[in-house]
């Protein structure tokens, strides 16, 4: 999952190279904690939040196939 968040992270960035996901085991669940460049912030939250939460969506359902828990939080 890991992977497949920094791909589509990468691609929507103008800073993929500051992209930076820590990966939290909690629970029997996983938090990927991203963090970007500033200037990035808005273009990863995008409009009303929407690129966030579609994101946020792509993650959890590769979660659900691999029978786990998986979020995306935002992190400074």
């Amino acid at each position: 999952m890991k992977e497949t968040l920094l791909f589509i992270l990468q691609r929507i960035l103008d800073h993929p190279k500051d992209i930076r996901i820590e990966e939290i085991q909690e629970e029997g669940r996983t938090i990927l904690s991203v963090s970007v460049h500033p200037e990035d912030m808005g273009k990863i939250i995008g409009k009303g939040g929407r690129i966030i939460r579609a994101v946020r969506d792509i993650v959890k359902l590769l979660a659900i196939k691999h029978k786990t828990y998986a979020d995306v939080v935002l992190s400074e």
